[in-house]
């Protein structure tokens, strides 16, 4: 997918990466745009994290157990071996905490969260899909965003990011309901660990600019 139609957790990816990863990155993705192909397992994890989010989402529910379930998706496809084990992980530790922290019931709520939200400044838009939804206790919500990726780990600026661009993205929920969550890295951040500041967007706005200017031109080797 051109990244002028960007996943935030895609666009995080490419912000923080030392450069010859994000080229490397920047030339696949347009090779895919111009072969009209599928995402790759680097785009929002469709064909590649896809499945083991389902599986997250459904063990929240309890529905499943993910570890036997991520035994059988390996099964399936052996190119999971690697990751798969160390997202569940990931995810389970810091599931399992956040119950044991909180000692309050958690419930998967039964509504699907997700936002387009345009760029125009650069006639671009930003995706925000896939999201988990969470009833704590009583009254509390938490709406948990997926970032799957090995490298790069996420600076604080890059979390100040994501979290302000999904309360641009989605007005209708509050911000201190909002998380970014690390899988690999078993760590979640709302606004309470890493505070906006309110130049969020203009630092997103620049660094995308440069990212497209990039791409743009290394569109011209092809």
């Amino acid at each position: 997918m051109s990244i002028k139609r960007i996943h935030l957790r895609k666009a995080l990816r490419l912000l923080y990466l030392p450069d010859s990863g994000r080229r490397a990155l920047l030339r696949a993705d347009i090779r895919n745009d111009l072969k009209k192909a599928q995402e790759t397992e680097d785009d929002s994890g469709g064909d590649f994290h896809g499945p083991f989010w389902a599986d997250a989402k459904r063990h929240v529910q309890g529905e499943i157990n993910l570890f036997e379930k991520v035994k059988a998706r390996i099964e399936a496809n052996n190119r999971r071996e690697r990751l798969y084990p160390r997202l569940a992980k990931g995810f389970l530790d810091w599931w399992n905490e956040k119950r044991r922290w909180r000692n309050e019931p958690f419930e998967a709520l039964p509504i699907s969260v997700k936002a387009q939200l345009p760029i125009p400044e650069l006639d671009s838009l930003v995706k925000i899909e896939n999201l988990l939804a969470l009833k704590v206790g009583d009254h509390s919500e938490r709406i948990i965003y997926p970032y799957f990726s090995e490298e790069p780990a996420l600076p604080i600026e890059g979390r100040r990011i994501g979290i302000g661009l999904l309360h641009k993205g989605l007005p209708s929920h509050k911000l201190q309901d909002l998380r970014v969550l690390d899988i690999l890295r078993a760590s979640s951040y709302g606004n309470i660990d890493n505070a906006l500041e309110g130049n969020e967007y203009e630092i997103f706005l620049k660094k995308y600019a440069t990212l497209l200017a990039e791409w743009e031109k290394l569109k011209k080797d092809y």
